[in-house]
């Protein structure tokens, strides 16, 4: 397990298929995040929207960082 950047999988990004089932969301949830502001960053590769482990990791902070507030 890579603790350093808080990546779970050892991958290196997620597809957003792959993010939203690590992450037990809804692909619509992701899309709703996102058009929110409140979704991970995410980078265009070609056609592919892909969301890298230390994006995933900062949102999931900034999640338990809102949730605690």
């Amino acid at each position: 397990m890579d603790t350093i950047q808080g990546n779970v999988t050892g991958k290196a990004c997620y597809s957003v298929d792959e993010f939203c089932s690590s992450h037990s969301i809804s692909r619509a949830m992701f899309y709703k995040l996102r058009a929110e502001g409140k979704g991970p960053r995410t980078m265009s590769v070609g056609t592919r929207t892909l969301i890298s482990s230390e994006a995933a990791a900062d949102w999931r902070r900034a999640c338990e960082a809102e949730a605690a507030a």
